[in-house]
C-alpha cells in the first residue's frame, strides 16, 4: 500500500473513541496517515490527532461527517482526497447501537441505525472505490457476531448489521482485483456506555458463555483490522470472527 515518497492514507470512521480510536492509533503505528472521522465527539477526536501529530507531525486530522445524512459520506471522500490526493484504506467502524424492540420501532431508529450501519458504509465505500482502486487499497467493515445470530430485542441493529456483513461480500466482488475487502465481527469488547443495556447479571451470562471466559479488548479488533489491510494480500470477502469463541456456542 505505500507509495515511494508518501506514507498511506487511511480514513477511519467513529474514529474519536474506543475502538476506532484503538483502530486509527494501530495504523498509524504501522505508518499510516490517518483521516479521524467523528460525529458529534469533536473534542475526543480532536485529543486524539493532536497525541498522533505529536509522534509524526501531520500525520492525523480530524473531520465531522454524519454518515447517515445524503450526501456527507461523498463530501467525506472528497474532503480526504482534497487533502491527501489518494485514500489507500477505508475502515467502516462508525456504529449506533441501542434496543429497538419490536411494536416500538420507528423511522428515527431506522435512520439512525440503518444509517450508521449499513447506508453510510455503502456510499462511502462507492465514492471511495475510485481512490482505491488507483491505490490497490482495502476496505474493512466493523460487523458484529449478531449479524448471523440476531441479538434480542435489538432487531434493527441486527438486520443493518446483516446487510453490512452481506455488503462485504458484495463488494469483493465488485472491486476485486484491485480491492480487498474484508470484515472483522467483534464480540464482547466494550460494553454499551448505558449502563441500561445489559446489566451486570446478563453480563455475568454472556462472559460466561464465551469459551474464553472474558471479555476481549479494543487492541484485538485494532490488530485484526490491520493484519486485513497490511497482511493479508490474498484475503477478500471475509468476515472474521474476533469474539473469545462465543459465536461457536450462540
Amino acid at each position: 500500500m505505500k507509495g515511494e515518497h508518501q506514507a498511506p492514507v487511511a480514513l477511519v470512521t467513529g474514529a474519536a473513541r474506543r475502538v476506532g480510536a484503538e483502530i486509527a492509533r494501530t495504523l498509524h503505528a504501522a505508518g499510516s496517515t490517518v483521516a479521524l472521522h467523528y460525529r458529534s465527539a469533536s473534542a475526543e477526536a480532536q485529543a486524539l490527532a493532536d497525541a498522533l501529530n505529536s509522534e509524526r507531525p501531520g500525520s492525523a486530522w480530524t473531520v465531522r461527517a454524519d454518515l447517515a445524512r445524503d450526501g456527507e459520506p461523498e463530501a467525506l471522500v472528497e474532503a480526504v482526497l482534497a487533502r491527501h490526493g489518494r485514500l489507500d484504506a477505508l475502515v467502516n467502524n462508525a456504529s449506533s447501537f441501542f434496543a429497538t424492540p419490536l411494536g416500538r420501532i420507528g423511522l428515527d431508529a431506522w435512520n439512525d441505525l440503518i444509517g450508521s450501519n449499513l447506508k453510510g458504509p455503502l456510499f462511502l465505500s462507492q465514492a471511495a472505490a475510485p481512490a482505491l482502486r488507483a491505490a490497490r487499497g482495502a476496505i474493512v467493515n466493523i460487523v458484529d457476531i449478531h449479524a448471523d445470530r440476531p441479538l434480542r430485542g435489538y432487531p434493527l441493529y441486527s438486520v443493518a448489521k446483516a446487510g453490512l456483513a452481506g455488503l462485504t461480500r458484495a463488494l469483493a466482488l465488485e472491486l476485486a482485483p484491485e480491492v480487498r475487502v474484508n470484515g472483522v465481527a467483534p464480540g464482547v469488547i466494550e460494553w454499551p456506555e448505558d449502563p441500561g443495556q445489559f446489566p451486570p447479571a446478563e453480563r455475568a451470562a454472556i462472559l460466561a458463555a464465551t469459551p474464553l471466559g472474558r471479555r476481549g479488548d479494543a487492541s484485538d479488533i485494532a490488530r485484526t483490522v490491520r493484519f486485513l489491510i497490511l497482511d493479508a494480500p490474498y484475503v477478500t470477502g471475509q468476515i472474521i470472527a474476533v469474539d473469545g469463541g462465543r459465536s461457536v456456542h450462540l
